[in-house]
């Protein structure tokens, strides 16, 4: 098939290569625009974009899809799909309408559960049990569309990180499998019971709140793990805790109750056990506290 792809992070990528892999006319890639990264702030292109570039696919940047112009060279395209996985714009209705089959998207949860920008994250702080990825047509609402396909995978204790690799090879297995039975298959309407959204990730939402149960702190972890990485404060500087286990110890929420790290929580309490000081990489507690006293009693920030 003639295909345009619209991705733009780590996620989209697995995508990208299932369609080149099967043989697929991806005419053009588009992405969001090369960002500044790294210490010297350098622009650099998103995943996708690297990813295009190494397989000589054209790609476009543009900031808006809104303007005359983008949607008329979008439509000389003249493309019988349009495969879109986590873009960052939002599509209005001549992009929509202009491949013959639509735009079809990747989605990293079962709608209608979790519509929005981070459904990974939201679904394990909410202790979801399972997680999936949805195929659907894309429409003018928020992952609103029918659906082609649904996936489904258990959450148990994967973090974000791993949970958003695992989905990412579903997705691209999933959209594959679509386009080779388009023709067959009935869309389903997405249905009215059941709907959540996703709201983007804020920063401040990665500070450990000691006043909620220890099981619910523990998802906090998973939730930021790798990023934005959930931390605690003590005396001026921050720890990110990349993993930890739940114990039945109990005391003031905040407070270091052990020589192990145990911080209780309003139920029960966590124990770090991969943690990372400012300007270091990853390491054991023990790793830690060798180096970093926190004396049991401490309140924590």
């Amino acid at each position: 098939m003639r295909i345009a792809f619209m991705g733009t992070p780590d996620f989209a990528v697995p995508t990208l290569d299932a369609l080149l892999a099967a043989g697929h006319d991806v005419v053009a890639v588009y992405s969001q625009p090369p960002r500044p990264a790294g210490r010297g702030k350098a622009l650099r292109p998103s995943p996708v974009q690297q990813r295009a570039d190494a397989a000589a696919i054209p790609v476009r940047t543009p900031l808006t899809l809104r303007d005359a112009d983008a949607q008329a060279a979008f439509a000389t395209l003249d493309l019988d799909v349009a495969v879109v996985a986590a873009y960052g714009l939002l599509l209005p209705l001549p992009i929509l309408e202009a491949p013959r089959y639509g735009c079809l998207n990747v989605h990293g949860s079962l709608l209608p559960r979790w519509r929005g920008a981070a459904p990974v994250q939201r679904a394990i702080l909410a202790g979801d049990e399972t997680t999936g990825v949805t195929i659907m047509q894309m429409e003018r609402g928020l992952d609103t569309g029918p659906m082609l396909d649904i996936r489904k995978t258990p959450i148990g204790r994967k973090t974000a990180g791993e949970l958003t690799e695992e989905l990412a090879r579903m997705g691209a297995d999933a959209m594959v499998d679509v386009l080779g039975r388009l023709d067959e298959i009935s869309p389903v309407t997405q249905p009215d019971d059941g709907v959540t959204y996703a709201s983007k990730i804020e920063k401040h939402e990665a500070k450990l709140d000691f006043s909620r149960a220890a099981v619910d702190v523990e998802r906090q972890i998973r939730a930021f793990t790798p990023v934005p990485g959930a931390f605690f404060e003590v005396e001026g500087e921050r720890i990110k805790v990349h993993a930890a286990e739940v114990s039945p110890l109990s005391g003031a929420p905040g407070t270091i109750l052990d020589h192990g790290l145990a911080i209780a929580c309003a139920e029960g309490s966590i124990v770090p056990s991969v943690v990372q000081r400012a300007g270091r990489g990853p390491m054991t507690t023990a790793e830690l506290l060798r180096g970093f006293t926190i004396p049991t009693g401490t309140q924590l920030g």
